[in-house]
């Protein structure tokens, strides 16, 4: 597995757990960034790693600080990630 696809898996999960905490569906969190539902599904299957302009717009749309987005790598093995270890 690539670091990218580690680093997708990770904010993946994260964006799913946090778009279902605040009760938004794919659809209400798509026209509220203005992604496409599609896009929406791949970062949260881990096949597409946002952007800082994403991310952002996905903290709007959910009423979250980036921080609880992001925080979840505060608690991964970081270097693996980079390496590709995963």
């Amino acid at each position: 597995m690539t670091h990218v696809q580690a680093e997708g898996e990770v904010f993946g999960r994260r964006l799913r757990e946090l778009r279902q905490k605040y009760g938004v569906t794919q659809q209400q969190l798509s026209i509220a960034t203005g992604l496409t539902e599609g896009y929406i599904s791949n970062m949260e299957r881990g096949l597409k790693v946002p952007s800082l302009t994403t991310i952002l717009r996905l903290a709007v749309a959910l009423g979250c600080k980036v921080t609880e987005l992001v925080a979840i790598f505060d608690k991964t093995d970081l270097p693996s990630i980079l390496r590709g270890d995963q």
